[in-house]
């Protein structure tokens, strides 16, 4: 198990950054987050980033020596291999391998989200959001007894999906997006994601404000469907 010191790097609305903040508080392992401006990237952050991008995880060993990890499915399977806690991947291989694919078509979800959050007018909105309820219906073929993905036991698939969730507790509260209402065992599994501590604690309070901020600068549609 690694006692190395560690730092999160980190956007407001990076649903990246979440995954690992997420899977950082299940496992109870302290850590410091420091945040940046994607708008006007500072140079420290370019010269650790290889891809310019977010989450980052500075680790500080004994001796001082310091590693940056990027991309959040590495940063979290490394908390998961070093870090002490629960367990946040199932024991038997084929199980975790499973739910590495789901993580993944979490990934692809969110690049669906992007054109949806950002559509400027109604065909493509349209578009996009029959894309995303094509995919939750196949999430919502996966679900059984809940509460979460794989049943009693929380997840890094869970550490995944709440970040996706949080996008439409906003969405809907501006205007009803529909996406999930032909998806009972969805709902029920966004519900109580939204109930988790950690999940509510990896974002800022002013969460919902930043969002709506992001809608307006990119002159979204779900905007003006509100109006």
């Amino acid at each position: 198990m690694s006692d190395a010191a560690l730092t999160l790097v980190s956007h407001y609305l990076c649903p990246y950054v979440q995954r690992a903040a997420i899977t950082l508080a299940e496992k109870a392992v302290p850590f410091e987050i420091r945040y940046v401006d994607l708008a006007a990237k500072p140079d420290w952050f370019l010269a650790i980033s290889p891809l310019g991008k977010v989450p980052l995880l500075i680790v500080q060993q004994g001796g001082g020596s310091e590693t940056v990890l990027f991309e959040s499915a590495v940063i979290c399977e490394y908390l998961e291999e070093t870090q002490p806690g629960v367990r946040l991947h199932p024991a038997d291989p084929l199980a975790r391998a499973r739910h590495r694919g789901w993580m993944e078509f979490g990934s692809s979800i969110l690049s669906d989200l992007w054109g949806f959050e950002t559509a400027k007018e109604e065909g493509t909105y349209e578009t996009k959001r029959k894309a995303l309820i094509e995919k939750f219906s196949r999430v919502e073929a996966e679900l059984n007894g809940g509460p979460f993905f794989a049943g009693e036991a929380f997840s890094l698939v869970d550490a995944v999906f709440a970040p996706i969730f949080r996008y439409f507790e906003v969405f809907d509260a501006i205007a009803p997006t529909g996406l999930f209402d032909a998806l009972p065992r969805v709902t029920a599994w966004c519900g109580e994601l939204a109930l988790r501590q950690s999940v509510r604690d990896a974002v800022t309070p002013d969460y919902p404000d930043r969002l709506r901020g992001f809608l307006i600068n990119h002159d979204a549609w779900l905007l003006k469907r509100a109006a």
